[in-house]
Order: C-alpha cells, then structure tokens, then sequence
C-alpha cells in the first residue's frame, strides 16, 4: 500500500474539477455532489480540530489563504 496520502479529493476529483480529465456532464455534477458531501463531513470534524488548536489553526491558514 502507497504511503502517499490525499487531502479532500482524490486525484480524479481533482482532474475532474480542474478541467485536465474530460467527463460528461451527469459524471461531472456526480462528482461535484461528492466533494460537497465531503466539506460537510469536514464541518463534523471542526469541533475536534477546535479543541486540539493547533490543527484548526492550520486548516484555517490553508483553507483562508487566496
């Protein structure tokens, strides 16, 4: 098993989102239904990130920055 790891998406997610991977259009809205999916799990994890601190303080510099 590869010990490279991924953040919200996964590397086709990604493709997807970024235009580089050509899919039709149902696949495209199934995929963007999926990372939605995804960032409301995350908004589960926020209470626990809070209450570590330094983990919360690190998502928010990275999900913040732009």
């Amino acid at each position: 098993m590869s010990e490279e790891r991924r953040g919200l998406l996964t590397e086709t997610e990604r493709k997807i989102l970024l235009k580089e991977k050509e899919v039709d259009e149902a696949y495209y809205y199934t995929t963007v239904s999926r990372v939605r999916k995804k960032i409301k799990l995350l908004e589960e994890d926020i209470p626990a990130l809070k209450k570590q601190g330094d983990l919360y303080s690190e998502l928010k510099e990275v999900v913040c920055q732009d």
